[in-house]
Order: C-alpha cells, then sequence, then structure tokens
C-alpha cells in the first residue's frame, strides 16, 4: 500500500516544494521592478517577459514530452530552474542586476517553468491509474496543495523581502526548484513512462499537429482552454499590478499583498479539498457558479477603497469558489484525452489558458497609467464577469458532466 501511494507523495510534495517558492517570485519579482523603477508600466513588462517564453514553450513541449516522457522533462526543467533562477540574487549581490539583465533572466526562468509545469501536470494520468481512486480525489488534492503552498509562499514572501530584499527572496525560489529535482527522482521512478508512439507518426511537427486536431476537434477542452485565457489575463493583471498598486496607493505595503495572498490561500485549500470530497457535485453548474464568485467582486472592493476586513472578506469567498476549479478541469482534461496523446493535450491546453497571460501585467500598467487604479479595477472586473458567462450561453458546456472513455481524433 506505501510502495503503491509512494508516487503520489512524493509527487505532491514536489509539487507543494516548488510551487512555494514560485509564489514567492510572483510577490518578489513584481515588488522588485516596482520599487526601483516606480512605473507600473515596467512591473507589467517584466511580468509580460517572463510569461511569453513560459507559455510559447508550454505550448511547444508536448511532443517531446511523449517521446522521451514527462517525468524526465519535469526532472530537467526543475534542475534548470534552480541554476536560472538563482542567478538574480547572485547578480544583485554583484551589483550587476539593472532592469534589462533582469528581463532577459526572468525570460528564461520562464522557458524552464513552462514546460516543466506542463510535463509534471501530465504525469498525473500514469500516477492516478497507480493509486487506484477516483480522478478528482487526486486533482482535488493536487489542487489543495498548490493552494496550501501558493499560501505559505505569500506569507513568506513579505517576511523575506524584509529580511534579504526582493531578490535575495528568490533565493528560496532557487532552493524550491532544487528540492522539488531531489524529490521528484527519489520517488517517482517508473511512473510516466514514454507512451507508445501511434503507427505512422515520426516527426515532431506531425506528433504536434495530432495534439492540437485532438484538442480542436473537442468542443469542452477548447471551450475551457479559450475561457481560462480570458480570466488568466485579468487575473494577471491583477495580481502582478492592480493589488500591489493598491497596496502602495493605500499605504498598507507589501505586508497587504501578502496577507491577500495567504487569507485567499487558506479559503482555497479548504475549497480544493471539500471538491476532492464532493464528486457528486454537477462539473458544469459548480465550474459556472464558482468563476461567478471568484471573479468580479475581487475588483469591485479594491476599486470601491473599502476597509481592509471587507477586501478580506470578498477574498476568502474568492479563494474558497476558486478551489473547486482546478479539480475540475483536471479530471475534465484527463477522462477526455487519450493516454497516448496526454503530453501533448495537455501542454497545449495549459499553453492556451496561459496564452495570454504575457499581456496580462502589461495591460494591467498600461490602464493604471491612463485611467487611474480605480477606473482600472472597474474596466478589467467587468470583462471578467464577461468571460465567466461564456459557459452560460452554449449549452455543450454541459458536457463536462459526462465522463466520455477518450478516443485518438
Amino acid at each position: 500500500m506505501i510502495a503503491r501511494r509512494l508516487p503520489l507523495v512524493g509527487y505532491l510534495t514536489a509539487l507543494g516544494i516548488s510551487t512555494t517558492g514560485t509564489r514567492v517570485s510572483t510577490i518578489a519579482i513584481p515588488w522588485f521592478v516596482l520599487t526601483t523603477t516606480g512605473s507600473a508600466t515596467a512591473t507589467g513588462i517584466a511580468a509580460m517577459t517572463e510569461m511569453a517564453p513560459l507559455v510559447l514553450l508550454q505550448a511547444l513541449s508536448g511532443p517531446v514530452a511523449d517521446r522521451l516522457g514527462t517525468r524526465r522533462i519535469a526532472l530537467f526543467c526543475n534542475a534548470a530552474g534552480a541554476v536560472i533562477v538563482a542567478i538574480i540574487p547572485l547578480l544583485h549581490w554583484l551589483g550587476q542586476l539593472d532592469f534589462a539583465r533582469l528581463l532577459v533572466i526572468v525570460a528564461f526562468a520562464g522557458a524552464a517553468r513552462g514546460p516543466g509545469e506542463a510535463a509534471q501536470h501530465a504525469m498525473l494520468p500514469a500516477i492516478i491509474k497507480q493509486v487506484g481512486t477516483a480522478t478528482e480525489r487526486v486533482t482535488g488534492l493536487t489542487g489543495a496543495v498548490e493552494r496550501g503552498a501558493g499560501t505559505i509562499g505569500a506569507a513568506l514572501a513579505a517576511s523575506l523581502i524584509g529580511l534579504l530584499g526582493p531578490a535575495g527572496a528568490l533565493v528560496v525560489d532557487a532552493a524550491s526548484f532544487g528540492v522539488a529535482f531531489v524529490v521528484l527522482a527519489a520517488t517517482t521512478g517508473g511512473i510516466a513512462r514514454p507512451t507508445p508512439r501511434p503507427a505512422g507518426v515520426t516527426t515532431y511537427r506531425q506528433d504536434l499537429r495530432e495534439g492540437w486536431q485532438f484538442m480542436r476537434g473537442d468542443f469542452v477542452l477548447m471551450g475551457i482552454g479559450v475561457m481560462v485565457a480570458l480570466t488568466n489575463l485579468l487575473d494577471q493583471a491583477f495580481s502582478s499590478v492592480l493589488l500591489p498598486v493598491w497596496a502602495r496607493d493605500s499605504g498598507h505595503g507589501v505586508a497587504a499583498v501578502s496577507l491577500y495572498g495567504t487569507v485567499a490561500g487558506l479559503a482555497a485549500i479548504t475549497g480544493s479539498v471539500v471538491a476532492a470530497y464532493a464528486q457528486r457535485l454537477p462539473r458544469y453548474w459548480t465550474y459556472l457558479i464558482a468563476f461567478c464568485i471568484c471573479g468580479a467582486p475581487r475588483f469591485v472592493v479594491l476599486a470601491l477603497g473599502v476597509p481592509i476586513p471587507a477586501v478580506l472578506t470578498v477574498a476568502a469567498a474568492a479563494g474558497f469558489a476558486s478551489g473547486f476549479l482546478n479539480p475540475i478541469l483536471g479530471a475534465v482534461l484527463f477522462e477526455r484525452t487519450p493516454e497516448a496523446l496526454i503530453g501533448r493535450v495537455s501542454a497545449m491546453n495549459i499553453a492556451m489558458s496561459w496564452s495570454l497571460l504575457p499581456l496580462g501585467g502589461l495591460l494591467g500598467g498600461v490602464l493604471v497609467s491612463a485611467t487611474g487604479l480605480a477606473p482600472a479595477l472597474v474596466i478589467v472586473g467587468a470583462g471578467y464577469f464577461a468571460a465567466t458567462m461564456l459557459p452560460a450561453v452554449q449549452p455543450r458546456w454541459r458536457e463536462m458532466d459526462r465522463s466520455p472513455s477518450p478516443t485518438p481524433g
């Protein structure tokens, strides 16, 4: 029993460690740029510079993961990420870290992080098969670990930034990649080995095309990719620019960003755990209602300038609702995708969902510079509400409630 569950335990442990470090960096890097340049636009550019290669290489990495094995790609990218991120504090201590160099480094960090996260996500079907439990149980636990690690990272970020400075706090992120590499290597041997390639598929381009054609032919997977792409664009504008600018302008400082993330994260952990054990809930309505709760209200309360307790109450409600989303998304993806295509389809679906993220920080920065913080929050919140209503006008989204046996497209 213990041996059978070891890969899942190792996977969740590595995921928690790496997510903690990544969460620290998502606060440390924007705060570093904002405090050193004073420019919301520069902050958005830095976020875009990391996300562009992340999304591009993530989309292109699927055929490689299916050929070499998702585990190998995940291990390689964790090792590369440890080295790349460590360069930031090193150059900072040497007095050589200017804005241009920072952009180059975060671009390489994104290039390592994208394929690594996609490959690690694509390891789950093999782990689920070995553990022998319901898909949503495992995706729910995965979501809970991600949320919990994100909460810990957000809580650590303010303290680390205060003690070490934003660049020094990135040492934690670099170390997390290294430790995640060790844990994955030690616990997941034999899991997610390369699957036999379909007869006649001999080139990378053919592999890539086959994955894309399958996903394009599945309305639900494509619909999820488009909708989540839009909401992620607006989430990125919120987290990388609008929230930090609100914290600065309100006088609450970086501690407010960390507190907000902690409250939302704790609530999201609870939501993910509930989702893992609430498999009978209708996916369609749960998905739709959860997005409505975790979307527009966050923007409205910041735009109105309400007191911190009200802001945190809305953050808690949004976090709890968001905890139901990833377990549903993961279950739908794995149920509808054949094993031989999981690397490609998973990478493409995640990449599509993240495709607009590089523009999120830039969007937030430009809106704040052009209209001010409150109007920017209203505009982004309205866009979020509109995006989350897409499933309500298309009946085929209800196919999320089915569990078809996947067949190659």
